[in-house]
């Protein structure tokens, strides 16, 4: 039989755990970010045809994570800060999108900001945002974008 203080030490432990669980981000993955039956146009490694206009600047985006604390994998493309800091950049879900092959559609692009910037140690690697999305958009000279992330914390994929 247990002691009372054994029962508040168990009880202390079952209720850490739930409020450690209750705080951590929803893993998010790009196909979760775009809407059931919307037909998304094939990969531009597929369909590149020299052009770097984005394909589908006003596509659909789903609400389940509006306003939630989220970690989603992805690729740095840079908009604001320096070497050492990147205070605002796109998230998107390959390698080169922007940059060197046309934009995805804006479903398949996360506007991140950092209020004091967050060093990112290679922009080649595959990172995990964390931070609370937004469906708000963000228009940029490089593309439109269906989501805002207001980042928390980057960590190696």
């Amino acid at each position: 039989m247990l002691s009372i203080s054994s029962w508040f030490t168990v009880f202390l432990m079952v209720l850490t755990f739930n409020v450690e669980a209750a705080d951590a981000p929803v893993e998010v993955y790009w196909e979760d970010l775009v809407p059931e039956g919307f037909n998304e146009l094939a990969p531009p490694a597929v369909q590149h045809n020299g052009e770097m206009s984005q394909m589908q600047p006003d596509a659909p985006v789903v609400n389940t994570f509006d306003g939630k604390r989220v970690k989603i994998p992805g690729f740095v493309v840079p908009l604001e800060g320096s070497a050492e800091s990147i205070t605002e950049f796109l998230l998107v879900p390959y390698f080169g999108a922007c940059i060197h092959v046309p934009p995805p559609p804006s479903n398949q692009i996360v506007y991140v900001k950092f209020e004091k910037g967050v060093r990112i140690d290679n922009i080649y690697d595959a990172i995990w945002v964390t931070g609370e999305l937004s469906t708000e958009g963000w228009k940029g000279d490089i593309a439109s974008v269906g989501y805002r992330l207001k980042g928390e914390a980057v960590e190696g994929f």
